[in-house]
């Protein structure tokens, strides 16, 4: 069947649907994209100047708690309503953005983080469920391409808005998403409640429910298998956000691209360039958004008539190349370019997971069950956050490697300097420019070594989803 047929047999909520998660990927990710430089960024610029650690655990376990939620929220959608629970999501979402940039200290930022947690566990099990409910057996591969694409274009357009306002204040960066997510208020009046079995349980009921459903699950010894072995995927893809941004800030140098668009499109130099001549690293992170939604559709069909399993075992070696790739080098070309390998995988292989535990699940429990699509998420961005954390502050973190070389030299620098002031202090009595103090310290302490971690990663993941296909699986999915 042709991609334009399969168009014409949506039905109107879905496409409603996929508007409200622009909309709230826009928000997510205009904060988002920008928030692990701007925990960990220095003080002087706006940013919080905490360390690499502090930042894995607020990103790591924070957003594990939004994945983990969804097993309860799904359970609520289903009975108290889709609308509902939309309505109580945005609001939370409205004012945890606003409350975020009143924080400044550790615990602040996480408590408010785990607040805004909450609302988004509250609204993907909820949209999720709407477009499995919406599409077919027929239509699923190229209903969660949709979906999926829409996620991106919310994604490139979230950061490339804020951007625009991060060095005036990323104040604005926060607020922004709050007026953004408040739009959904006005998409709910035009929201159909999908069809859905209405049970007369308690809330307390629903939640033993709940309960006893998990241990169900955990009892299903091959979906436990494939959940673990995803897990291991979201492990390495959400470097994309926790790591690269600030590898790229710290060492990669931008300036063949600031200089490109100087000379060819002056308005992206002049709005997401720095002083210094470097782009903003989120810019260049946000290929990744960009190149999905130029490709998310070709990709979709090519793999739409793939078993799930087999695409998504290719898609995350893909995956797995592409961002280990983009921690090994200086150069931005190629770091552009691995962000495109990875970006071909992650389209290929991501919404395939959604996809195939949509179609395993009930028909009258798809909020419930799209929960536990989120469970191998919860386990990765855990993972992700410590290996974004302390494992990133040994083996790549510039600030920790310079500091080890002024004790080393032993220089006397005030531990009180902002990280730009100590870095600018360190070069200046090392006789060096700053590029050349970064360049000196790329060669002595080897932070590309990271990317052995996120291949291995990849690669263990993909292995055992090939012998999962390969000997658990006998029946097609």
């Amino acid at each position: 069947m042709g991609v334009a047929k399969v168009f014409k047999k949506f039905p109107k909520t879905f496409w409603v649907a996929n508007i409200i998660e622009l909309f709230e990927r826009w928000a997510w990710y205009g904060f988002f994209m920008l928030f692990a430089n701007y925990l960990t960024g220095s003080v002087d610029t706006g940013a919080l100047g905490l360390t690499q650690t502090e930042k894995g655990y607020i990103m790591g376990f924070g957003t594990a708690f939004l994945y983990f939620l969804p097993v309860l929220t799904g359970s609520i959608a289903d009975k108290y309503g889709y609308k509902k629970v939309l309505f109580v999501a945005f609001v939370i979402y409205t004012t945890a953005f606003i409350f975020l940039p009143m924080v400044s200290s550790f615990w602040g930022v996480f408590g408010i983080f785990i607040y805004l947690a909450i609302g988004a566990a509250l609204f993907k099990p909820v949209i999720s469920a709407t477009v499995a409910k919406t599409t077919t057996d027929e239509t699923s591969s190229i209903g969660f391409g949709i979906f999926y694409m829409m996620v991106n274009i919310g994604a490139f357009i979230g950061p490339m808005v804020t951007l625009l306002f991060k060095n005036s204040s990323y104040d604005l960066v926060f607020y922004i998403s709050a007026g953004i997510i408040a739009l959904n208020f006005i998409l709910l009046l035009f929201y159909k409640e999908p069809d859905r079995v209405v049970t007369k349980e308690s809330l307390g009921e629903s939640l033993k429910t709940v309960f006893v459903n998990i241990g169900k699950v955990l009892a299903d010894f091959k979906f436990v298998v494939f959940l673990a072995i995803v897990a291991g995927f979201w492990t390495m893809y959400n470097q994309l956000f926790f790591t690269l941004p600030v590898f790229i800030a710290q060492w990669v140098d931008t300036s063949a691209v600031y200089d490109f668009f100087s000379v060819n499109i002056p308005f992206f130099s002049e709005n997401y360039g720095k002083a210094d001549g470097q782009m903003e690293a989120e810019f260049i992170t946000n290929f990744d958004a960009m190149f999905i939604i130029i490709f998310q559709i070709v990709v979709s069909s090519i793999v739409m008539r793939i078993k799930p399993l087999k695409t998504m075992t290719v898609g995350f070696l893909v995956c797995s190349i592409g961002m280990a790739l983009t921690l090994a080098t200086q150069n931005v070309m190629y770091t552009i370019g691995a962000i495109l390998i990875f970006s071909l995988g992650e389209m290929a292989g991501s919404p395939k997971i959604t996809e195939y535990i949509g179609r395993i699940a009930p028909l009258d429990k798809k909020a419930l069950y799209m929960g536990y699509s989120f469970i191998p998420v919860f386990v990765g961005n855990a993972l992700a956050g410590l290996i974004s954390g302390g494992v990133y502050q040994n083996l790549s973190d510039k600030t920790e490697f310079v500091q080890q070389e002024v004790a080393k030299r032993g220089l006397d620098i005030s531990d009180s300097l902002s990280q730009n002031d100590y870095f600018e202090t360190a070069a200046t009595q090392m006789g060096m420019s700053s590029r050349e103090l970064t360049n000196y310290l790329w060669d002595a302490y080897h932070p590309y070594d990271m990317w052995y971690v996120i291949l291995g990663i990849g690669l263990v993941s993909v292995i055992a989803l090939y012998l999962y296909d390969r000997f658990m699986m006998r029946e097609k999915k």
